[in-house]
């Protein structure tokens, strides 16, 4: 986790409307800065149906959408967030949300209770992340929280007190119809074993399925929500059985899923995270060739399980040299090029990690709304608004250019976005050309 912490039958009288360097392009993606025209997808393209239909989300973070915030910038934001998730989702504490058991049988549910009203008001499905836990149960004292530690796993004395708390929390709240059980396997990585403690992680999973199932066998629940480590082939830790151009993923990830899914007592859903470069590197050449990471895992997953595979969270890198930021339009074409991989591969849901600009350096949907000009749209809001209803209804057509850098989504009545993969620009016959990592929406066909 990184924290801290449009399918277009265009002709060439086919009008499309970019979304190209401009910071605050309007969520509804009209009045562009300029237009182009001319873009044909009729032609020298590879189109493949979408695989699956795809859930696209949200997860709140520290700062998202607060009472406190000025009343103008969160306005705005939530009516981005209203049109920009089927589902969102909040973690039990931390990540914006309070302790809520701070010493045993004492909670405090105030957070969680604004941020469960948020997703209610803004009409989004409710994901709940089982993740962190109460000091108490991690080994320090009572009625005290000492953030720095929000990361420690819960003791194995404390686990079964951990599960009857999340079983509480889906008892609370009604509206949560799927829960992710931890994140990132926080805490349960030793080092003098230079391994996961998959048998502990593995331990709390099914104390928590189980006790979510006793209560409210309505709510999915999933795992292990591993982050999918790429390594460079020389490091002695890399898999060979699942690797790419874009590198190979840490063994000791592997291991863990694989322990899990044999060891699991009932899963509804697969749970992974990942981004697209090396770790501590970056990716270079078009984002599209960097985002097949996400594609081949999804593929090497589905040899193993039939759970729908759910991305909690995913990070497409920018060629360095390019700027990385939540109004970045390079960061903005990247999130999209995931999209496009997560269609193609079969995943059934993607989560966008904090969709408030903050200092992550990846793509948001609104600027920070703690400010009174916060609140705005970005270079990823249009596109990802338009997206969210058409994937998740399926029958998208995803193509490639056989001659261009580009990408595209096709919708069933013509519309489409159309995203510039490089820091090239697009030659368009007898058109301005596309601007590098430009993102096009053509309206459907009359």
């Amino acid at each position: 986790m990184r924290h801290r912490l449009v399918p277009l039958l265009a002709s060439a009288a086919a009008g499309l409307v970019l979304l190209t360097g401009c910071s605050s392009p309007p969520a509804t993606g009209e009045g562009p800065d300029r237009t182009a025209a001319g873009v044909d997808l009729s032609e020298g393209w590879d189109w493949q149906p979408q695989a699956t239909p795809l859930e696209l989300g949200v997860t709140h973070t520290q700062s998202t959408l607060d009472d406190h915030d000025p009343a103008e910038s969160n306005a705005r934001g939530q009516a981005i967030l209203a049109k920009s998730a089927t589902w969102q989702n909040v973690h039990l504490m931390g990540f914006g949300t309070l302790n809520p058991e701070p010493s045993p049988g004492d909670y405090d549910w105030s957070s969680l209770d604004k941020r469960m009203k948020l997703v209610e008001d803004t009409g989004a499905k409710t994901m709940l992340t089982a993740c962190c836990a109460p000091d108490w149960m991690k080994g320090g004292p009572a009625g005290r929280t000492d953030w720095d530690e929000l990361e420690k796993a819960p003791d194995p004395a404390s686990f079964q007190a951990y599960a009857d708390l999340v079983a509480q929390t889906v008892q609370r709240y009604p509206q949560i119809e799927r829960v992710q059980v931890w994140n990132e396997l926080k805490g349960f990585f030793h080092p003098e074993w230079n391994r996961w403690d998959y048998e502990g992680y593995t331990d709390l999973y099914n104390r928590v399925y189980a006790a979510v199932k006793q209560v409210r066998p309505d709510v999915l629940v999933g795992g292990p929500y591993p982050v999918m480590i790429s390594l460079t082939p020389d490091d002695t830790n890399a898999s060979s059985e699942l690797a790419g151009p874009w590198g190979n993923v840490d063994q000791r990830v592997l291991d863990a899923l694989d322990y899990w899914f044999r060891h699991n007592r009932g899963a509804d859903f697969l749970v992974v995270d990942g981004g697209t470069a090396v770790r501590n590197g970056t990716i270079s050449g078009r984002l599209d060739d960097a985002a097949r990471k996400f594609v081949d895992v999804d593929r090497w997953l589905r040899q193993r399980t039939d759970l729908p595979i759910w991305w909690a969270e995913f990070y497409p890198d920018v060629p360095q040299g390019q700027e990385a930021s939540p109004t970045s339009q390079a960061s903005a074409a990247a999130t999209l090029s995931a999209v496009d991989a997560f269609a193609r591969s079969g995943a059934a849901g993607a989560l966008l990690w904090g969709p408030q600009g903050y200092d992550l350096e990846y793509a948001a949907l609104w600027t920070d709304a703690t400010v009174s000009s916060g609140g705005e749209p970005t270079p990823l809001t249009a596109a990802w608004e338009w997206l969210v209803p058409r994937m998740a209804a399926g029958g998208m057509e995803l193509g490639t250019s056989q001659t261009q850098p580009l990408i595209a989504f096709r919708a069933p009545d013509g519309g489409a976005v159309v995203v510039n993969m490089s820091d090239q620009e697009v030659p368009v016959d007898g058109r301005e050309p596309l601007a590098p990592y430009a993102i096009g929406i053509a309206p459907a066909s009359s």
